[in-house]
């Protein structure tokens, strides 16, 4: 490489990239946020995307040619991206909902025709490569997806990481992992397959029992599982495996093999079989491993849909978690407000600290399940909003305090948004805090059939807010795993996800509820409980659903606007505190115990 060595900056990386695209008769790279576990938190080694165009946010993509670099990325992250590119030499692309595509289509536009698109086929989805070719081919572009081209680019670049793999302590499994894979070889069958590959760490994690901590926030590790009729095999660092655990999966029919091999175990295959993949969620190279006779039986991988299914005995643990949460919460809230009113420095990165503290105080922590956003006033504004030792907010004046937060528990995982008010907030804030607070309401009161698609439900959640001329850009519910990622699928509430019969509701599934406002330059409002599906009673027109709420936290009422509530909303939060107030109050004391009865008082009287 002729530049130099060791670029430093954004605009350098760029620059060294299209030397060696030049080199390698690459016309235009792709590069996504993804791994070869489709995950959404990446091991330093594949966050190429990051370190090369400097923005650091969760999911965008990057696409590079000789004249242009644009990254696309949807509203949650404009602000971040535009100060992060700045100087960079590539362009903020605003993704809007539905526009998930764009990219590829930017990609005709830029090229001629004959063109080469390149990109890392390790990290590239089998669905995301279909995509691109229905795009480019009828424009005469082509594409090569069989190097990285960063590796010749990125100096010192991070290794795998090795963190040691644990058991999943058995008082917290329901299920043992060999029940699980015999359920998964039915599934399998009636598939049609005799052979599954499952590529994504969290239901590899969650098939075989064990957990890890090889991604920042989610208790998983790097490996693939092949499964057979007759045997499964786990391809993973061996030496992160101890012996005795090595010999328990072994007596549950799972053969332990180095995470390299994973291909030649794939190029193997006899040429009869009928091997099940998941096209959205295993990578393209892995799937050019697999010999040409082999069929492929396309469908939504079974496990992803059996782990959004919690078991009466998992919810059990995860009330548990959410109790061990909430009254984490109550101290820290009663310190905040103690330390505000005392004059104390509070900036956003204390909030993050003394959270983050008081919760590893509690039974079962084992770290947050998402980088902390604490957001004061116009910081708000921006729901990925992360603050960092440069630049950060003093919590002082007055304004709206937004802190979303969570933790992974041994029993279970959280998630949980609230809005506090801090000096004095006027008429608008509180307009805006109440009609979050209606949203989050009228979804989780809402009763619904069993099996209806997900998407289906936002309408509920957004539909207060549409009647005051109000919307925001993201979604308002993602699933949530059993001390997994706290992000899941199948299910998700946005009314721009695909309606498909696999986003169908049943019981036992932990989803989000969280409606938002924001005001750019302002603040922002974002109210957010995690709920689980539960059954209804029986109606003669089939079977219904509605929601428990877990998570414990008061909602700050002191925020409110009571001309915009009704007597059955009100009631509803009187209700929810109530719960808050009976389950917390046991496992608190002091400042917390007096904070939590204060927060909890009843509106109606």
């Amino acid at each position: 490489m002729s530049l130099s060595e060791h670029p430093r900056t954004p605009a350098e990386r760029l620059a060294a990239l299209r030397e060696t695209m030049r080199e390698n008769a690459v016309d235009a790279w792709w590069l996504p946020s993804s791994d070869p576990h489709s995950s959404e938190y990446l091991p330093e080694h594949w966050q190429g995307r990051a370190w090369l165009s400097g923005f650091d946010g969760s999911v965008g993509t990057l696409v590079v040619t000789q004249q242009a670099a644009g990254l696309w990325v949807d509203s949650r992250y404009w602000v971040q991206a535009e100060q992060q590119l700045a100087g960079s030499g590539i362009e903020l692309m605003k993704l809007q909902p539905g526009q998930a595509q764009r990219p590829m289509a930017w990609l005709v536009e830029q090229l001629a025709p004959g063109a080469t698109v390149g990109f890392d086929g390790a990290v590239v989805s089998l669905a995301t490569v279909r995509q691109l070719q229905a795009h480019l081919a009828p424009a005469d572009i082509r594409w090569e997806g069989h190097r990285d081209l960063l590796d010749a680019i990125w100096p010192n670049r991070p290794a795998l990481p090795e963190a040691p793999v644990r058991a999943h302590p058995s008082d917290y499994v329901d299920t043992a992992r060999r029940e699980k894979l015999a359920a998964l070889r039915e599934k399998m069958e009636e598939q049609g397959a005799d052979t599954h590959l499952v590529s994504t760490l969290d239901d590899v994690a969650w098939l075989t029992n064990l957990r890890g901590a090889d991604v920042d926030f989610n208790p998983v590790f790097l490996a693939h599982l092949l499964v057979e009729q007759a045997r499964a095999t786990l391809f993973v660092a061996p030496d992160k495996l101890g012996t005795a655990l090595i010999k328990e999966l072994a007596e549950d029919g799972i053969e332990v093999a180095d995470y390299t091999e994973v291909a030649s175990a794939l190029a193997a295959l006899p040429h009869d079989a009928r091997l099940l993949i998941d096209p959205a969620r295993v990578s393209l190279a892995l799937t050019e491993a697999v010999p040409t006779g082999v069929s492929f039986v396309e469908a939504m991988q079974p496990s992803t849909l059996a782990k959004s299914r919690k078991s009466d005995r998992d919810i059990e643990h995860v009330r548990h978690a959410m109790e061990e949460d909430g009254a984490a919460l109550c101290a820290f809230f009663a310190w905040l407000e103690t330390a505000l009113a005392d004059g104390e420095t509070v900036t956003e990165l204390t909030v993050d600290e003394r959270l983050t503290a008081e919760r590893a105080r509690r039974d079962g922590f084992v770290s947050r399940s998402f980088a902390t956003i604490a957001a004061f006033n116009a910081n708000g504004a921006l729901p990925h909003y992360h603050a960092t030792p440069a630049a950060h907010s003093v919590i002082e004046g007055d304004g709206l305090l937004l802190i979303d937060s969570g933790a992974q528990y041994l029993g279970g995982t959280t998630d949980i948004t609230r809005v506090v008010p801090v000096g004095q907030i006027d008429a608008a804030h509180r307009r805006d805090f109440t009609r979050v607070l209606k949203g989050t309401i009228a979804l989780s009161r809402a009763r619904f059939p069993r099996g209806i698609p997900s998407p289906q439900l936002d309408a509920i959640a957004r539909a207060p807010l549409w009647a005051a001329g109000l919307d925001y850009g993201h979604g308002t519910g993602h699933g949530v795993g059993y001390f997994l990622n706290v992000h899941e699928g199948p299910q998700v509430i946005a009314w721009y996800a695909p309606v498909t019969p696999q986003t169908a509701m049943q019981p036992g599934m932990i989803t989000s509820i969280e409606p938002g406002v924001y005001r750019p330059g302002q603040w922002g409002v974002r109210i957010e409980n995690l709920v689980v599906n539960r059954p209804d009673e029986a109606s003669d027109f089939g079977d219904f659903l509605r929601f428990e709420t877990l998570t414990l936290c008061p909602i700050d009422t002191r925020a409110l606007d009571m001309s915009l509530l009704d007597a059955a909303e009100i009631a509803w939060l009187d209700a929810y505190h109530d719960e808050v107030r009976r389950r917390l109050l046991p496992r608190v004391e002091g400042p917390a115990r007096d904070w939590l009865e204060q927060r909890t008082a009843p509106l109606a009287r």
